[in-house]
């Protein structure tokens, strides 16, 4: 979705539908193009159906296929996936949204013919109240009870608008749309068989290719908005206008009224990760950078609202850290990694004690050697030295370290699929999707270790 060397495009990922009738999808082109491209290497692995539960050999932990349907996907890794009582979870497959029991992995077919790129999957998430799925189409938003299957049209998007969020409450959805000319051409997501050079005539790779499309897509500061859409009255109200790029945008999973957005770019050139109350008010930049080539990016709320994580660099591939920002106060913690821990994307667990990554390849911001792992983290505080602290200790930076698991070895895996790696509601397994055998799966890892 959006590495860390670069946000993917803005807005959400619409259904699959033509161009003709889907204008969003010019934006989103390339992305299906890619998706294409691994379909087809995956090909010739088809004929051999993947194993649906082993042990690896290199990290002792229990791996489970989940998904039957090639080329299903788990949902991005800032979005709720599970219902209020924690015992489903959303998929998304060429057939539909389904939901799986996370006990027996039985999976239900629950809105068919809605289908997102394996890449991406914005636009659906589960109530946090009622055990409905709320997700766009067809310019709407619908709500599916995953056990009765009746669903409700709610509310009409703004022409141009698109899901990016459900509140706590479930009575609104967030949601971004461009103003302006819509971009033409790949917009940071070079398409397959691309080749573009660097001014010395090196080719460039594939996350360079993202950067400078990245960064010409922040220079043509297109009119963008933010706005809020009642499911029960279909009021539509813009709460945010900038020329900046929108992204990212989440409402906090306890208050209804909080939410916080990204400015897309290359992360070490943007102001990136924002926080607003839904009427417009109290909007505040989250990390302000205070090194050059110092980047901060890849945002999602804990658990419980309290704090915002997201990845950062002191510079940029050189040293990094998981920090936290605290909503009330401000204050920050940040955890130290070393460069092979780095990953993609960071989730935290439901209890916020344990926090889990999804690797990163040698290409990637990290330029990890052995950076393929689907890892978990412990955290640890950096102590006072016998107890004595400094003056003002309470209003700097907490600082810590993480101590290191390797759950899962994906040395096979292909990271321009991202894992997106989620905690389960119990805490005892880690999903994460993947094309280590071909086709795109969605996989867990047992925490416990055998």
């Amino acid at each position: 979705m959006i590495p860390a060397h670069g946000p993917a495009p803005a807005g959400q990922r619409p259904m699959l539908l033509s161009l003709a009738v889907n204008p969003f999808m010019h934006q989103h082109l390339p992305k299906l193009l890619l998706c294409l491209s691994m379909l087809a290497c995956s090909a010739g692995h088809a004929a051999t159906e993947p194993p649906t539960d082993w042990i690896d050999p290199d990290t002792g932990h229990r791996v489970i296929r989940l998904s039957r349907e090639p080329d299903t996907a788990s949902l991005y890794f800032h979005q709720n996936a599970f219902s209020p009582q924690g015992d489903k979870m959303i998929l998304t497959s060429p057939s539909g949204f389904s939901v799986i029991d996370l006990k027996t992995h039985e999976i239900k077919l629950v809105v068919p013919g809605v289908h997102y790129s394996v890449t991406g999957s914005s636009g659906v998430e589960f109530g946090r109240k009622t055990r409905q799925i709320f997700y766009q189409k067809d310019g709407a938003i619908f709500a599916t009870d995953v056990d009765t299957l009746v669903t409700h049209e709610l509310a009409k998007l703004p022409e141009g608008g698109s899901m990016s969020a459900l509140n706590a409450d479930e009575t609104l959805v967030v949601g971004i749309r461009t103003d302006g000319p819509k971009p033409v051409g790949p917009v940071g997501w070079p398409a397959p068989d691309t080749v573009m050079h660097a001014p010395d005539g090196r080719v460039l790779t594939f996350a360079e290719m993202r950067e400078v499309l990245l960064n010409n897509r922040v220079d043509l500061h297109i009119p963008m908005s933010m706005f809020t859409l009642d499911l029960k009255t279909g009021e539509v109200k813009t709460i945010h206008r900038t020329t900046e790029w929108l992204g990212h945008v989440q409402f906090s999973p306890t208050d209804p009224g909080f939410v916080m957005f990204c400015h897309e770019g290359p992360w070490h050139r943007v102001d990136r990760i924002w926080s607003m109350r839904i009427d417009g008010s109290e909007l505040k930049l989250v990390h302000k950078r205070t090194m050059n080539m110092e980047i901060a990016g890849h945002e999602s709320f804990g658990a419980d609202g309290r704090m915002l994580w997201y990845d950062l660099q002191t510079p940029r591939g050189q040293d990094f850290w998981l920090a936290g920002y605290e909503v009330a106060t401000g204050r920050s913690v940040r955890y130290h990694l070393e460069r092979n821990e780095w990953s993609v994307h960071f989730n935290s667990s439901p209890d916020g004690k344990l926090f889990i990554g999804d690797g990163g390849d040698n290409e990637m911001v990290a330029h990890a050697p052995d950076g393929k792992w689907i890892y978990l983290f412990h955290p640890e505080d950096v102590p006072d030295v016998a107890g004595v602290k400094a003056p003002n200790s309470g209003d700097l930076i907490k600082p810590g370290f993480f101590r290191s698991e390797r759950l899962v070895n994906m040395s096979a895996h292909n990271y321009q699929l991202e894992p997106n790696v989620h905690f389960t509601p119990d805490m005892k397994w880690v999903i994460f999707r993947s094309n280590m055998h071909g086709p795109v799966h969605v996989y867990a890892v047992e925490v416990a270790k055998h």
